[in-house]
């Protein structure tokens, strides 16, 4: 989402460019205006390619700008059999989860199920070490899937007796 305006003014500065040469060629009048529309016109439809990919799962091979991440924290999973399966990860790095997917591959999604399963059993999450090497999906299909148990919660103190602020008028000494 942050790099959004940067890939929106690109875009602005490519269709003003092809804009300018379509204006300042050796053309007609009306292909230079045809010309102009049109650029003006993909700008809008660049805005809104760009914003209807948000929605969108990112393939997991196409993420360049995280792709130095060391692990991630898997929020859910979706299993399409023989289509894909769909990850929503919450990466180290940042504090917005991701949705991406990967391709269906019987063996990683049966490791991805019992592990999300075997972490909802015990009240643990699921973590992937270096979610975006192209090494973790190379070997055998699996990720580096880790259950991480829930931390430990500290031992019960004794209750804290308070002790009588306001004096007792009735007793001897105040």
């Amino acid at each position: 989402m942050v790099f959004l305006i940067y890939f929106f003014i690109g875009n602005v500065a490519l269709f003003a460019l092809l804009a300018a040469i379509a204006i300042w060629s050796p053309r007609r009048t009306a292909v230079r205006v045809v010309a102009l529309v049109t650029a003006a016109l993909m700008m809008p439809l660049g805005y809104l390619q760009l914003t209807e990919l948000l929605s969108r799962p990112k393939p997991i091979d196409f993420e360049w700008f995280e792709r130095e991440a060391l692990s991630a924290v898997v929020l859910g999973a979706r299993f399409e059999e023989g289509e894909a399966i769909y990850l929503w990860l919450q990466l180290e790095s940042s504090t917005q989860p991701r949705y991406y997917t990967l391709p269906w591959r019987q063996e990683l999604a049966e490791r991805l199920e019992q592990a999300v399963d075997d972490a909802t059993a015990r009240g643990s999450t699921v973590t992937i070490a270096t979610p975006f090497s192209p090494k973790s999906l190379e070997e055998l299909g699996n990720l580096n899937v880790e259950i991480i148990p829930p931390p430990v919660p500290p031992t019960k103190m004794p209750p804290f007796e308070q002790q009588q602020q306001v004096p007792d008028p009735r007793k001897q000494r105040i």
